[in-house]
């Protein structure tokens, strides 16, 4: 660290870099962004004059070298994170990557062997458990009001929400809703349930709409457009299954016929439940049923995922989203699919 700033490389500028990484970085006063890189010259040089960056390349081991580097954070489609986390690893450069971990299982394991052998900091970019309301969830469950939590829910239905680019050409996502937006709900279930070790997967998946042209609706569009390749599924839904006898069963979608309901979680416990999006706690007082919503800031949880980040190089402590925990989502994500694939349950 330079002047006590710790120092951060950008790899890709695409929209959630530009959109979420970047200006949460920026709102750090003991951080400083020395360099960015993207395999598009033209995108990377004017992400560094936008935002005043000292260094751009196009070659992730040139910015990976630079002295003047820190710690990274992998913004790039998915295919590129393995090759991108394994790079900044052995070159010890601590990491922050946005999920999904990899692509596959294999590409997770490699990842996070290389953050072990070379001691640095891995934190995954599960955004949604810096949300308020995540955080509240979770200081009931840590605090033992929910009693045993041995079910939970995870639902992503958006009606029509399938998003243009890398996302729909598996060979550069991995796969569709499931890798997408099911790894945010998933995960937050998971770990509002005390993170349980998963043994089994029994899933269907869809593909009854697909590149629909539906007027009158929005589509998340990647910076990147050329090409467009349409392989990946609508729709999934399935049962995840824990050593601990607990469970989670999901419902993801891009584009499917019904209301467009957004993203929530739910949890269940012995003595009490909880929801996400809005907050609510489920409880039983005095013989009562209770319905109660704590009050809480509205906070960017990219802000709060940055700040933790750069706490926990500057403190040499361990995220609470470390590289074990993306390796874990990475089998279940798979395991959806493989599932889905064989038409059976599959152990993981």
């Amino acid at each position: 660290m330079k002047n006590g700033k710790i120092r951060i490389g950008i790899i890709g500028t695409g929209n959630i870099a530009q959109n979420a990484h970047i200006p949460s970085f920026l709102k750090q006063e003991d951080v400083e962004i020395v360099a960015v890189c993207d395999a598009n010259e033209a995108r990377v040089k004017e992400v560094a004059e936008k935002y005043s960056i000292r260094y751009y390349t196009t070659k992730i081991e040139d910015l990976v070298s630079m002295d003047e580097v820190d710690a990274v954070s992998i913004c790039t489609s998915n295919n590129m994170h393995m090759v991108a986390a394994v790079a900044a690893a052995n070159a010890g450069k601590h990491i922050l990557c946005e999920k999904p971990m990899a692509m596959n299982v294999s590409q997770a394991e490699a990842m996070l062997k290389a953050a072990k052998e070379n001691n640095i900091i891995f934190m995954m970019g599960f955004v949604n458990r810096f949300r308020a309301d995540s955080k509240v969830i979770k200081a009931f469950y840590d605090a033992g009001r929910f009693g045993e939590v041995y079910y939970a829910r995870a639902v992503w239905l958006r009606r029509r929400g399938t998003p243009l680019g890398w996302f729909t050409d598996s060979s550069k996502s991995g796969g569709g809703p499931v890798i997408d937006i099911g790894v945010h709900i998933i995960d937050l279930a998971w770990y509002l349930m005390g993170k349980p070790k998963p043994i089994s997967v029994s899933s269907v998946t869809y593909s009854k709409i697909g590149n629909y042209k539906t007027k009158g609706v929005s589509r998340w569009v990647a910076y990147d457009t050329d090409n467009i390749v349409f392989d990946t599924k609508d729709s999934a839904a399935g049962l995840i299954r824990f050593e601990n006898g607990a469970s989670i069963s999901f419902d993801v979608s891009w584009a499917i016929n019904s209301k467009n309901v957004g993203s929530h979680v739910q949890i269940f416990g012995s003595k009490a439940g909880a929801r996400t999006n809005p907050l609510e706690i489920y409880d039983e007082q005095e013989n009562y049923l209770i319905d109660s919503t704590p009050i809480i800031n509205d906070e960017n949880p990219f802000d709060n995922e940055i700040a933790h980040f750069v706490e926990c190089i500057r403190e040499n402590k361990q995220p609470i989203c470390p590289a074990e925990d993306g390796y874990y989502i990475q089998k279940i994500l798979n395991g959806i699919y493989d599932s889905a694939k064989l038409g059976k349950e599959i152990t993981l």
